[in-house]
């Protein structure tokens, strides 16, 4: 399985598993001498699966309605396992060693590129992975350059970094861009039909009604963004401090409600038009969005240009470092699948078999022919196997 980037780029999703100590310790698959089990296959699947793009869109992967995205993930977990007994068997074997000096000067690294340690924390709940899982990804990441460097020369010239900056440059480019933060006060109206609808249980409510009720709350949370509006106002510097304790937005507010640079295209119409109004160090009045109500404060401002070569050079040749040390590792993990013996103790984790059940599931057989379920209530059972 080729374009395993995850494997030696700091991506702060790559965690593929974080130790021993598994539940389920029956083995459904052995490589070479490595033993992967039921509870190292079922932690992987759960976290490919809550980060995954259908989760994200609200997909209920749990529903058996939806077996043909899950295997879709269970192919891909197999492959990772893999890959990773694998790539621990090669690191052994040739005594690839890390200090956790090389683990702390990797995450500092991120966390200079993502500005502060406090948007690093933002990043890992975004993604759902705690501190102790990201060291843990890291860990494994850096043993994984580590062997790389032990593959083959990855140095780069300066004349390679010019050379890509030249062929590229419209990935130098940036448009115009605006710093904000903002205080969220959520009135998101479907939410709060929810949540009216919950507090009048049992309770027959009207549309008239059910509307009268929502439009309450409505007033409500504007008024109370007015009120925090007067108060960021009359002292703006308290801006973060009042984000942290008031805004609605938990994505932001443990941050000050700081969202960033952003171009044009990024934010909801309304928000957006707003925040490139103001200069920089002015709030803005109360906006309102189908979030609910929002207080912006833009702190500063980026006209379009381009990054100067002097600028990204040393980035450039990290990107290309890395690119060189994805193909070896590549390389290497194609090489020892071939030279390797796998076998899926539990035939129902078997990539094959698992890619043959996703295309009858993508070309079901038409009724009466060969395969197709002789009569609807046997359905159920089939899905259960």
């Amino acid at each position: 399985m080729k374009g395993k980037k995850l494997l030696v780029t700091l991506a702060v999703s790559a965690v593929l598993f974080t130790g021993c100590g598994f539940k389920g310790g029956n083995t459904v698959i052995k490589v070479n001498d490595t033993k992967i089990t039921q509870g190292q296959f079922d932690k992987e699947l759960n976290r490919q699966m809550g980060n995954s793009l259908f989760a994200q869109m609200g997909v209920d992967l749990k529903n058996n309605k939806n077996t043909f995205l899950i295997n879709i993930i269970k192919v891909r977990v197999v492959n990772d396992l893999i890959t990773k007994a694998l790539l621990n068997e090669e690191m052994k074997s040739r005594g690839v060693k890390i200090s956790n000096k090389d683990v702390d000067d990797a995450i500092k690294d991120i966390i200079t590129k993502l500005g502060s340690k406090e948007q690093l924390n933002k990043v890992l709940s975004q993604n759902g992975l705690s501190m102790a899982d990201f060291k843990e990804g890291i860990k494994e990441q850096v043993k994984i350059k580590k062997l790389a460097e032990q593959l083959g020369d990855t140095k780069t010239s300066d004349a390679d970094a010019k050379k890509f900056y030249n062929e590229n440059i419209q990935r130098f480019k940036y448009p115009e861009q605006v710093r904000a933060s903002h205080i969220l006060i959520a009135a998101n109206r479907k939410d709060l039909e929810e949540l009216v609808k919950a507090e009048n249980e049992g309770k027959e409510l009207s549309e008239a009604d059910l509307k009268a009720k929502v439009d309450v709350k409505i007033k409500e949370k504007k008024a109370k963004a007015d009120e925090i509006l007067v108060e960021v106002k009359k002292d703006p510097a308290k801006f973060a401090k009042i984000a942290k304790e008031k805004s609605e937005d938990p994505g932001t507010a443990q941050n000050g409600g700081d969202l960033g640079f952003f171009a044009k295209g990024r934010m909801v119409p309304e928000f957006e038009a707003a925040a490139f109004k103001l200069k920089p160090n002015s709030i803005s009045e109360v906006i309102q969005t189908n979030y609910g109500y929002h207080i912006i404060y833009v702190t500063d401002r980026k006209e379009a240009g381009q990054e100067p070569y002097e600028k990204v050079q040393n980035d450039i040749k990290e990107y290309i470092q890395n690119q060189k040390q994805v193909e070896l590792v590549d390389n290497l993990i194609e090489s020892k699948k071939k030279n390797s013996t796998i076998e899926f103790v539990d035939p129902a984790y078997n990539p094959e078999a698992l890619q043959e059940e996703i295309q009858r599931q993508l070309n079901p057989p038409a009724e009466g022919q060969p395969g197709a379920a002789p009569e609807k209530e046997q359905v159920p059972d089939i899905q259960k196997r």
